[in-house]
């Protein structure tokens, strides 16, 4: 029974993120198109105290540690517990200096499989120091996995180890997203609620690089366009007060956070979903296809990262200059103008979702990955 370990530093459930949620459905995909797979999951407590729980099939490894720096894990026994695990795979996800820099103190045997999901980006100044040992970890790789085509072509580290990459797309369960009646009914309230105006819709948490005051600024060139934000954040604050400095908030709604349901039948009410993000941050955007199982067209930047791969130009939603909120007034307005080539994108995105971004379809490609290194 082969035994794979992946490498974090925090896992869903419960902490909420696109990594965390990505590895939770990696382990649990594999395992149902192959029940011979053990896995275990190796990340941090954010506690000074090691301790060890169960999710479904997946046992969890929590390694006590003394705080984070720049949201990396100062975990001194985590390269102790890469010693102590006994593995056939360590699948490690990139970035998490705490993982890479540990597997390189300890060596532990076993074959080594890296999940790209993205170039340190706001630490970028600590690259001095963690550049060349990120180097030394991927020469060490068996193989490498960037979550799109693109992180191969934009990244230094990857341009160097080309010949060991193989893309595996982020998935997701897609089902919760389907237009059941229940979720038609709600939507129709919704729409009520606006007065049958034209919605566009974000979902994510409010952070710096999500360019949400490009989407507030754009609302002065869409008059008749109600906003919907969903989600909570750091930039709440500002971004309410830059609605108001600019008139438009009464028609730019700060929702909070939602519940499942209710997430999916505001998708469902809204017209357009849109995602500004202008910073590198954004390495892929999973909620683009939360947003494409929905049946939206989707708005996003031509990002170097895997945004535009997931959101393709002129096939499932368009594609906007990022930081530039006349671009981005321009492309919402030419989707709600335009009915028919905003349902024929929709329906595009649609059967993109299904066909490239299930949790299935990802399984397929990690478990052919750990067969090739096996």
């Amino acid at each position: 029974m082969p035994h794979v370990v992946h490498v974090y530093k925090d896992y869903w459930p419960p902490v909420v993120g696109g990594i965390e949620r990505s590895i939770n459905w990696m382990a649990n995909g594999v395992n149902a198109l192959d029940g011979s797979y053990e896995f275990t999951v190796l990340v941090n407590s954010r506690t000074r105290t090691s301790r060890e729980r169960s999710h479904g099939n997946v046992r969890i490894v929590e390694v006590g540690e003394l705080g984070r720096v720049f949201s990396a894990p100062l975990s001194p026994p985590f390269p102790f517990w890469l010693k102590r695990l006994k593995a056939d795979i360590w699948h490690f996800h990139i970035p998490n200096p705490t993982g890479d820099v540990s597997y390189l103190m300890a060596r532990p045997p076993g074959r080594v499989v890296a999940t790209w999901h993205s170039d340190v980006v706001r630490q970028k100044w600590a690259m001095g120091v963690y550049g060349p040992l990120l180097r030394r970890f991927l020469e060490r790789a068996d193989a490498i996995m960037p979550t799109s085509p693109r992180l191969i072509d934009h990244s230094d580290f990857l341009s160097a180890v080309r010949d060991k990459c193989r893309p595996v797309p982020l998935g997701m369960p897609l089902s919760r997203f389907e237009r059941t009646a229940e979720a038609a009914a709600r939507a129709r309230e919704i729409k009520r609620r606006y007065k049958g105006f034209p919605l566009v819709c974000f979902v994510g948490k409010l952070r710096y690089y999500k360019g949400l005051q490009f989407l507030v600024s754009a609302m002065r060139g869409l008059p008749n366009v109600h906003a919907l934000i969903v989600g909570e954040g750091p930039e709440d604050a500002s971004l309410r007060a830059l609605a108001e400095e600019l008139g438009v908030e009464e028609r730019v709604h700060f929702l909070g956070e939602l519940g499942d349901a209710e997430m999916v039948a505001h998708l469902h009410a809204s017209d357009v979903f849109v995602l500004p993000s202008h910073l590198t941050s954004e390495a892929y955007g999973l909620v683009q296809i939360e947003a494409m199982a929905a049946g939206l067209p989707v708005v996003s930047c031509d990002l170097p990262t895997g945004v535009p791969w997931v959101n393709v130009h002129g096939e499932t939603g368009l594609v906007v200059p990022p930081a530039n909120d006349q671009a981005l007034a321009e492309a919402i307005a030419e989707l709600l103008s335009n009915q028919s080539r905003r349902l024929a994108l929709a329906e595009a995105a649609h059967r993109r979702a299904h066909a490239e971004f299930t949790i299935e379809r990802m399984s397929e490609k990690v478990l052919e990955v750990y067969r090739s290194v096996l």
